[in-house]
């Protein structure tokens, strides 16, 4: 099997897990708000203002969370992409669901390799009464006032994540292309690529997959039936199911 990427070599660097800056960014915010309250008041004031800022930031966070992945929601955009993919196979496409990465708390929803070369799919329901847009020339997605770029990293980090496992075992680097389904609110773009990762409305993955992954896919990086076959078989190695 051909290497899908230059030469050989597995990611110089792999993005670290954005869950992980967020504690951080905790951390460094109930530190400040602890300094700025004993120099002016007292140390015992301080370590109660860290206290509060460490709880509204996981109460935000959370909160946040619940608004737009709660379990049931995370679930019912997976079935809807799974149907999708199922009525791919015949095109050549093959696919893993939830499946789990070694060493965290996470997983892929949808890993899946065919013609037009190797995904990680993150499918997401969001509430339809807010509207999608993008900011920062491009570069930052939000559902209605709220930031989804720790989304775009999340999606981002689970296919580096994926990249390096499923090389390690073909030896060679296979890289798998992040890409975001949404379903719920009216996507107003066709493909639109953020942080590297391409967002698009859920009932365009048929036609994404089938039509535009190829056409964008480099010529190395397109897989005959064998290749897909290897791809497959490695990620069953390395990504092993939810529990």
């Amino acid at each position: 099997m051909r290497a899908t990427g230059p030469g050989s070599r597995l990611p110089p660097r792999i993005p670290e897990n954005p869950q992980v800056r967020g504690w951080i960014w905790r951390g460094v915010f109930s530190v400040i708000a602890f300094l700025v309250v004993t120099i002016f008041l007292d140390w015992r004031l301080g370590v109660t203002a860290a206290a509060l800022v460490a709880i509204f930031d996981t109460f935000m966070r959370n909160n946040h969370a619940r608004i737009m992945l709660p379990q049931s929601r995370v679930a019912a955009a997976q079935r809807k992409t799974r149907r999708t993919l199922r009525g791919l196979e015949k095109s050549g496409w093959q696919t893993l669901n939830n499946r789990s990465i070694p060493g965290s708390d996470q997983e892929i929803d949808h890993f899946l390799a065919g013609p037009g070369g190797v995904f990680a799919v993150d499918s997401e329901l969001w509430d339809k009464r807010l509207p999608i847009r993008t900011g920062g020339q491009g570069t930052e997605l939000y559902h209605g006032p709220y930031s989804q770029t720790e989304r775009l990293e999340h999606a981002q980090w689970e296919a580096a994540q994926a990249t390096r496992l499923v090389s390690s075992v073909l030896r060679q680097r296979v890289h798998v292309h992040p890409a975001m389904v949404l379903y719920g609110p009216k996507v107003p773009w066709i493909v639109v690529r953020m942080l590297g990762v391409d967002v698009f409305a859920g009932d365009r993955l048929k036609k994404y997959l089938k039509q535009e992954a190829r056409k964008r896919a480099k010529a190395s990086e397109r897989l005959d039936p064998d290749q897909v076959e290897a791809v497959i078989a490695a990620a069953e190695k390395v990504l092993p199911p939810r529990r």
